[in-house]
C-alpha cells in the first residue's frame, strides 16, 4: 500500500499598508505565500506550484500576485520596517537613558 498525495503549507510573508482596489480604504493588506508540495507517507517531497496572493483585511478582497509584483511588495515591507527601526519612537529622547527620580 502506498499513500500519496499533496498538501498546501500557507506562509504570511508581511503585511502592508495599501489603498484597497475593489473599497478605496487605506487599509493593512496581508501579503501570503501558498505552496502545494507532493506527499509521499506524510512527508513533503516536491514543491508542485507556488502562488502569492494580496488580501484586504478592511473588507475581505483577495487578489492574486506574480512572483515579481510579490517580491517587489516584500521588499516594500522590508524597506519600511528597517527605517521605522531607524527612528526613534519619540523625537524628545534623544538616545539619553531615563532619569530616575
Amino acid at each position: 500500500m502506498l499513500i500519496w498525495g499533496w498538501r498546501q503549507y500557507a506562509q504570511r510573508l508581511a503585511v502592508l499598508t495599501l489603498v484597497c482596489g475593489r473599497c478605496g480604504n487605506p487599509a493593512a493588506h496581508v501579503l501570503h505565500k501558498l505552496v502545494t508540495k507532493f506527499t509521499l507517507f506524510f512527508v513533503p517531497l516536491i514543491p508542485l506550484s507556488t502562488k502569492h496572493s494580496l488580501q484586504c483585511t478592511w473588507c475581505g478582497a483577495e487578489s492574486n500576485l506574480a512572483q515579481q509584483q510579490a517580491t517587489e511588495l516584500l521588499d516594500r515591507a522590508q524597506a519600511e520596517n528597517a527605517q521605522a527601526w531607524q527612528q526613534p519612537a519619540d523625537p524628545s529622547w534623544q538616545g539619553q537613558p531615563p532619569r530616575n527620580y
